[in-house]
C-alpha cells in the first residue's frame, strides 16, 4: 500500500488566516474567525475527490441534470479543540453527522487518555472526515484513528491546520491509508510536545479558556 504524502493547502487565503492565528496578540474571537475560514478552505480542499452521483432536477425553465454525494458524511472532531473546525465545516455539509471522540493529553506525559466517545452505527458507509487542529506527537489523532477503525469506518481523511514531522511519521506508520491535509508543516516539537513555532493551544485560544 502506498503512502500517501500529506497535502500542504499553500492557498494565499488559507496561509492568510493561520498568520492571523498564530500572532499570539490575536483575541479569542478573531481567531475563532480565522479558525473557521481555513477551516472552510481545508474542508473544500479535502473533499475534493468525493465521489457524486448524477440525477436531474427540474429548475423554473426546464429539467436538468445535477449531482448528489454517493455516500453520506461523518464529521469526527477530536474534544474539545476539533469543535473549532466543525463548526465551520457543518454549514457546508449541513447532511453530516457529527460525531465526537474526546481525548485528553496528559501534560505530564504528553500521552493521549481517551474520555468520550460517540459513534453512529453507519461509519462503514460513509466519508469519514477527523477534525483536529494540531497535529503533535499524532498520539490523539492515531488513537481516535483506530477507535474509528475499530468501529467500521474505512474511508477516513484527517484534516489539521498545523502539522510538524514528528506527527507525520506517527501517522504514516500507524494509518498509512489516511490522507492527511494541514496548512503547515512546522519544525518539530519542544520539550513539552507544542508544536514551534506553532499557535500555542488551539483549544484554549479558539475557547478562550
Amino acid at each position: 500500500m502506498s503512502v500517501p504524502s500529506p497535502l500542504v493547502v499553500t492557498h494565499p487565503l488559507a496561509q492568510i488566516h493561520l498568520t492571523e492565528m498564530r500572532c499570539k496578540e490575536t483575541p479569542a474571537e478573531r481567531f475563532r474567525w480565522h479558525l473557521h475560514r481555513l477551516a472552510e478552505i481545508l474542508f473544500t480542499v479535502a473533499s475534493r475527490s468525493l465521489e457524486t452521483q448524477t440525477l436531474t432536477v427540474q429548475t423554473p425553465l426546464a429539467s436538468t441534470g445535477g449531482h448528489a454525494l454517493l455516500r453520506p458524511i461523518i464529521l469526527v472532531p477530536i474534544l474539545r479543540a476539533g469543535l473549532g473546525l466543525a463548526d465551520a465545516i457543518h454549514p457546508l455539509v449541513p447532511q453530516a453527522t457529527v460525531a465526537h471522540i474526546g481525548i485528553a493529553r496528559d501534560e505530564d506525559t504528553a500521552l493521549p487518555r481517551p474520555y468520550y466517545t460517540k459513534l453512529p452505527s453507519h461509519l462503514d458507509e460513509a466519508e469519514v472526515f477527523v477534525l483536529d487542529p494540531m497535529l503533535a506527537t499524532g498520539g490523539s489523532a492515531c488513537m481516535a484513528l483506530q477507535q474509528l477503525k475499530m468501529a467500521g469506518a474505512a474511508r477516513l481523511t484527517f484534516i489539521s491546520v498545523v502539522s510538524c514531522p514528528q506527527g507525520l511519521e506517527a501517522m504514516q506508520a500507524k494509518h498509512p491509508d489516511v490522507a492527511v491535509i494541514t496548512a503547515a508543516i512546522d519544525d518539530g516539537l519542544d520539550d513539552r510536545c507544542y508544536i514551534v513555532p506553532g499557535l500555542g493551544d488551539a483549544g484554549d485560544r479558539c475557547f478562550d479558556t
